[in-house]
């Protein structure tokens, strides 16, 4: 399909996403989530991808959402348009594993929507933060929940409440994102990433996804449980066979998604 907002394309089997406001540094509107979400859904219904990757341009990631657009909403407005939320629940959600690029500012609904994806690629000039507090509001779509797990309390209390910046080599050794690399080379290691996973049993990455992303929600004994059922349930699939099989031979898998 083509978009106003993004720019979807597939390369192998990795679907990619580049998100394309670049005159308002990728600022979120309603008709950028709209979009967002059919591409992936679109994606998600194409078996041939295996992996997502969302990318900014030149001027970012995302400087967070269009204040233009929301500066006159009211509560019910928000609450009954429900706005940017099917977006949180659609990239939280999503059964195939993503990939963000990050160059740039990845600001507020920007970061949000970052810290939603399952790796974070980010570019050395990369600055990220959640300056809501700035407009007299509060992040709204994961910002409080997802980052406080992501860099613990007192760094994300700094954050929230004084609009304190955070830069890549921080945000790597706080866990909040996977590597850091020079900016010309941010988007190219992210489709690297993204490659080696659509590489992998598609099974095994889905299951594989369920049970970490269970770890932030379970006590450690029943995350435990979960992971062993998921484990065994591995074992009808093609694809384990095909592994074994590969290991044993000393060959590429080929892996089905069976």
């Amino acid at each position: 399909m083509d978009y106003e907002t993004v720019i979807a394309s597939k390369e192998g089997n990795v679907g990619v996403i580049t998100l394309n406001r670049p005159q308002v540094r990728n600022a979120l509107n309603t008709k950028m989530v709209s979009e967002l979400i059919a591409a992936l859904d679109d994606f998600e219904k194409d078996e041939s991808v295996r992996c997502v990757v969302i990318a900014g341009n030149d001027r970012g990631f995302s400087g967070g959402a269009d204040i233009k657009e929301m500066a006159d909403m009211t509560t019910v407005q928000m609450v009954m348009g429900e706005h940017f939320f099917p977006l949180w629940e659609k990239v939280g959600r999503y059964p195939k594993p993503t990939v963000g690029a990050i160059t740039g500012y990845a600001l507020g609904g920007g970061l949000e929507l970052a810290m939603s994806l399952d790796i974070l690629v980010a570019a050395e000039t990369a600055q990220l933060g959640q300056p809501e507090i700035n407009i007299g509001v509060i992040p709204g779509g994961g910002g409080t929940q997802r980052l406080t797990r992501a860099v613990g309390k007192s760094k994300a209390m700094e954050m929230i409440l004084s609009d304190a910046r955070m830069g890549a080599q921080e945000a790597k050794s706080l866990g909040l994102v996977s590597r850091v690399v020079p900016a010309e080379a941010c988007v190219g290691e992210a489709m690297k990433v993204a490659a080696e996973i659509a590489g992998k049993s598609p099974v095994a990455i889905k299951l594989a996804k369920m049970a970490i992303n269970k770890a932030f929600e379970m006590g450690l004994s029943d995350g435990l449980d979960f992971e062993r059922e998921l484990f065994y349930m591995l074992f009808a699939s093609e694809d384990s066979k095909e592994g074994m099989r590969a290991f044993l031979e000393k060959r590429k898998p080929e892996f089905s998604g069976r």
